[in-house]
Parts: structure tokens; C-alpha cells; sequence
């Protein structure tokens, strides 16, 4: 009988140990409702294609790490180059976004550590650097950023929103990974008035790469779009009505491979997104459901 009793101990700690050693399966996204979808129109080379597209009427401006290139929106053709040197000031951009006739792009000194973090302000029509603003150190690499919707800023007193990440392998900070990335609010004076974490099933799904939120942008409807660094998806979020973790409702799949991205300003279901491994950029329609 001790001997029954003690092989089946045995056999379930046995049992155990391996499924510990097992990789844990990748979550899968809630159940997306009927509607949304995902439509590619073009795509066109374009060598700076390494972090983000941004557009606005007339033109995309593509960022690489210390590079912009600027695009004709309507035929791909690259009319100018911002190049900051690889030994330049201007270490990792991320992302772009526009804000009363300024380039502002998202920057940190990736992979470095201490994590340090800058909004570089470019002038769009001769993408001249006009500008600048460091948080220095701050918890997290900054990623993206993008301006805070009306209805939000009553509230929190929120002017941007913005995305400071924690990675679990290279540019790792001690005893920090990908569950430590934060959404902040910032005001007019990039001060934090609010912050949300976003769901672990969704840190999880980003890979096991050690990445995190890549690219973030409001959308269609006025839900916060997201992507990871790999994956070919598109997460759709919203802000909770109590608490402090982001409600995913919906994942989109599209041909692109992360990174950041932006909405057309005319055409607001246009979405142009990059594809790191081609240098190209990518132009496609999101479809929701009908409200």
C-alpha cells in the first residue's frame, strides 16, 4: 500500500515537472464580434520602413531609426529624407504623430539601459528637427503616442496618450518584462494624470520574443488600436469603465508584422502600417461592425 501511495506521488509530480517544461501555448484573443475585417489596397517599398508610417493629407513619412523619408501619398514617391546618422543624438524612433503642423516622433535610447525617452519634433514640410522635449528616465521606453480624445479630457486631464513598454529580453531592466508596460495620460505640459495597464493575455500573445506594445493609435469607432512588435494582428482595446486594465475586445488580422502605424486623416478606416522585413509600406481598409 506505501508503495501504491507513494508511485502515484510520484507519477503526478513527475506529470507536473514536465508540464512545467512544456512552453506555455500562446492565448488565444476573445472571440472577435461579426464585422471587423481587414482589406489590403497597396503597398510600396520604401527603405526607411523599419519602426512607423504616419500620414496627413498629402503625404507618408516613414521612420526608421534615426531616418524619416517622405512619401506622395498617392503615388509612393519619395520627395525627401531627414537623416540623423548612426552616431547622432537621435538614437531609436519609434513612432509619429501629427499635432498643429508639427511631426511629433517618439523616441528612446533602446536597447539601452536605463530606459530614456524624447518627443522629437520635426517640421513636416522640410522635416527640419525644430524641436525637442526628454522625460529623461521614466518607467518604461516610450513607444507611441497619439492625442487623447475629447471625451477623455475632462477627465483625466489628458492631452496625449501615450505608451511606455518593458521588454522581457533585450533592453530589459532588472526585475521588470512586458507585464510592466503602461498607457499613460499626459497633459498639455507632459505631466502624467492617469495611466492603464493593458490585459495579460494580451502581453502574452505579443510573443516570446520579449517585446511589447509596438504601435498604438485611436481609430475607427474611437477605440484604441494597438499591435505588437511580430505579430500580424491588429488589437482593438477599450478604456474600462472602473479599474485599471484595458478591455480587448477584438484582433484583426493584417499582413503587417507589428510595429507602429497611423490612420488616414480623410479616410478614417485607412490604415497604413509598415512590413519591417520587405521595407515596405502597406495600405488597407479596417471594417468594424456597423453600430
Amino acid at each position: 500500500m506505501k508503495c501504491a501511495r507513494w508511485c502515484s506521488g510520484l507519477f503526478w509530480i513527475l506529470t507536473g515537472l514536465a508540464a512545467a517544461e512544456r512552453p506555455a501555448e500562446i492565448p488565444p484573443p476573445p472571440v472577435t464580434p461579426p464585422g471587423w475585417g481587414y482589406e489590403e489596397l497597396r503597398r510600396f517599398k520604401a527603405p526607411e520602413a523599419r519602426q512607423a508610417v504616419v500620414a496627413d493629407r498629402d503625404f507618408l513619412y516613414v521612420i526608421s531609426n534615426h531616418a524619416l523619408g517622405k512619401y506622395r501619398k498617392a503615388t509612393g514617391e519619395r520627395v525627401a529624407v531627414w537623416e540623423g546618422g548612426e552616431n547622432g543624438e537621435v538614437i531609436h524612433l519609434n513612432a509619429g504623430r501629427f499635432f498643429e503642423g508639427r511631426l511629433y516622433c517618439v523616441h528612446s535610447n533602446y536597447p539601452g539601459v536605463p530606459m530614456l525617452s524624447s518627443v522629437e519634433i520635426f517640421d513636416p514640410v522640410t522635416l527640419k528637427h525644430v524641436g525637442s522635449h526628454s522625460f529623461g528616465r521614466m518607467d518604461g521606453s516610450f513607444t507611441w503616442l497619439d492625442r487623447a480624445p475629447a471625451k477623455m479630457a475632462g477627465t483625466t486631464a489628458a492631452r496625449w496618450i501615450a505608451c511606455f513598454v518593458h521588454y522581457g529580453e533585450r533592453g530589459a531592466e532588472p526585475g521588470r518584462d512586458g507585464a510592466w508596460t503602461q498607457i499613460v495620460a499626459l497633459d498639455a505640459e507632459w505631466r502624467r494624470t492617469a495611466a492603464w495597464a493593458l490585459p495579460p493575455a494580451l502581453i502574452e500573445r505579443f510573443g516570446g520574443r520579449g517585446y511589447s506594445a509596438s504601435g498604438g493609435a485611436f481609430g475607427p469607432g474611437g477605440y484604441l488600436y494597438v499591435t505588437g512588435h511580430d505579430n500580424t494582428e491588429l488589437y482593438v482595446l477599450e478604456f474600462p469603465a472602473a479599474g485599471s486594465v484595458m478591455r480587448w475586445i477584438a484582433t484583426v488580422p493584417i499582413p503587417a508584422e507589428g510595429q507602429a502605424f497611423g490612420w488616414d486623416p480623410d479616410e478614417p478606416e485607412v490604415l497604413y502600417t509598415i512590413l519591417k522585413r520587405t521595407r515596405e509600406v502597406i495600405v488597407g481598409r479596417v471594417t468594424r461592425p456597423k453600430s
